[in-house]
């Protein structure tokens, strides 16, 4: 059994953190373990509160794993502070082999609440960008990072080179907020380019979708898949999950994570 290891907060809706990385793993065939950063207060309109974990907590949930099970590959998620970025770093980058690291920026919620504090901006370029094989910025993060407008393909092409060279191996440029025709992703792995097109699906439903689609890739890659693949197949799992998104809430509803499970228990899937 491949085993993968989500370092995220936890979403007390389900849709997101912690919750959408397990149901993602589960899905894809790998079984998922959890090192807990943050209690949040939300639902699928707005995040209402955090709670942080104690730093040596979450380094001693990582440790204790890896001294009992093998791991195949990591996620980290939201890590909100300092402390944390430096408990996860010190965490793994004490291991004697580090197995394939997915970094997904968290910054900010989609209702607009603050979910990485301005001074961890440098720290997680800092300590966790070199020992992420894969970091999965989406527009409005990858600006953050990089202090600039990205506007069409061709700047985040640059902008994936730009981010690379602050440690990250290998870089996915989400596009989805360009708004205007398919939604592209520029894969870049430190050498070439590739774009990764799907068709933009009209739902407002998209809850979780930054977490599902980096710890897809995570799963991917826990199986042994190299980078582009892992990562074509975790954008083709991530729009099935979206096409059969969840009308939950008074907000934006999840996607669907076991969307092809249920089809083929031929139960229904929206």
């Amino acid at each position: 059994m491949r085993v993968a290891l989500s370092i995220a907060g936890s979403d007390s809706s389900g849709g997101a953190g912690i919750q959408a990385d397990l149901k993602t793993f589960q899905a894809l065939g790998v079984f998922g373990m959890s090192a807990v950063t943050a209690v949040t207060a939300q639902n699928t309109q707005k995040v209402y509160d955090i709670q942080e974990m104690r730093p040596e907590i979450v380094y001693g949930q990582i440790v204790c794993l890896f001294e009992d099970i093998p791991v195949h590959a990591v996620k980290i998620g939201m890590v909100a502070s300092v402390p944390l970025i430096e408990a996860i770093a010190d965490a793994l980058g004490g291991l004697e082999r580090l197995p394939p690291v997915v970094l997904d920026p968290v910054m900010i919620s989609k209702s607009g609440y603050a979910l990485l504090q301005p001074d961890a901006q440098a720290a997680l370029v800092r300590h966790l960008f070199p020992l992420a094989r894969v970091v999965t910025p989406n527009l409005p993060e990858a600006e953050a990072l990089l202090g600039k407008k990205i506007a069409d393909i061709d700047a985040m092409k640059i902008a994936a080179r730009e981010i690379s060279a602050l440690g990250a191996k290998m870089v996915v440029v989400k596009g989805g907020h360009l708004g205007r025709g398919n939604a592209t992703d520029v894969l870049f792995d430190g050498q070439d380019f590739r774009l990764l097109e799907s068709r933009r699906i009209d739902t407002a439903n998209t809850h979780g979708t930054g977490c599902t689609f980096s710890s897809a890739i995570a799963a991917h890659m826990a199986r042994g898949e190299s980078f582009f693949d892992a990562v074509t197949q975790a954008k083709t799992y991530i729009t099935g999950a979206i096409e059969n998104a969840l009308s939950l809430g008074k907000g934006c509803g999840p996607t669907h994570h076991f969307f092809d499970l249920y089809r083929r228990a031929g139960m229904g899937v929206g």
